[in-house]
């Protein structure tokens, strides 16, 4: 799904600066945090996924990744989510700045603003607003309600089984619901997406290192993929995937 965006130059400059900027903002917004006396005492980055998909028609490559800087009372977040077909275009982009703060002894609620800008799609920018955390059974989950002229619900959910010390088998499961029709992205209100994954990994250097490989399905539906369809596009997609993911 979404081969046919194409690559623009544009692109190519926001996800340069995007990379470059980010980082010097978590930085700088951790010495103002300091300065006003909120006293930042950590700073991490991890990797959901980083990731070669090979599928039937086309391969690409995958990212999801979280950056913060901050502490126990109020952290920074970078959030980005992507994916490129190999020698082509950025299909997903999807980045979000958002502050998060502790809501109860789990969970986590946050505001911030998202930006989704694929290659040769309208740009969408929302105000962000959800939570994030462990629910019971140690279930990871996020829920949030994007807020803009085209507004929609995005829900994840994550669960990593112990198999040994070093191997952990990663079921995981993302929806998105569109509440407005966006026809300009071959989107329906009500009909949206979901993507299910499976990896397996392998704890190579503690919990920091952990190379992994798996399955990965996307599919849309309702009324998006009725649009899907008219316009000769598919509806679904079931890939292989090899990655390695890193936390630090």
């Amino acid at each position: 799904m979404g081969a046919y965006f194409k690559e623009t130059n544009h692109m190519k400059n926001l996800l340069l600066g995007t990379a470059l900027g980010l980082p010097l903002a978590l930085t700088f917004t951790s010495v103002a945090m300091a300065e006003v006396g909120v006293s930042p005492t950590v700073w991490g980055v991890r990797t959901d996924k980083l990731e070669y998909r090979m599928g039937d028609e086309e391969n690409s490559f995958a990212w999801g990744f979280a950056a913060w800087t901050g502490n126990d009372e109020l952290r920074l977040v970078w959030k980005s989510e992507g994916a490129k077909i190999e020698g082509g275009d950025f299909e997903e982009m999807d980045n979000q700045i958002r502050l998060q703060k502790p809501i109860t002894d789990f969970f986590d609620g946050f505001v911030g603003v998202a930006a989704s800008t694929p290659d040769g799609a309208p740009e969408r920018y929302h105000g962000a607003f959800g939570v994030t955390g462990l629910a019971p059974q140690w279930f990871e989950v996020e829920a949030a309600l994007y807020v803009s002229e085209y507004p929609y619900i995005g829900a994840e959910v994550e669960y990593e089984a112990l198999l040994t010390n070093r191997l952990t088998l990663t079921p995981s499961f993302e929806v998105t619901l569109p509440l407005a029709d966006d026809p300009e992205r071959e989107i329906a209100a009500g009909g949206g997406s979901f993507e299910l994954g499976l990896r397996l990994s392998y704890d190579l250097i503690g919990r920091n290192v952990s190379p992994y490989f798996g399955v990965n399905y996307e599919r849309a539906f309702g009324g998006t993929a009725d649009i899907l369809r008219d316009h000769g596009h598919e509806v679904d997609e079931l890939t292989g995937v090899v990655g390695i993911n890193f936390m630090f």
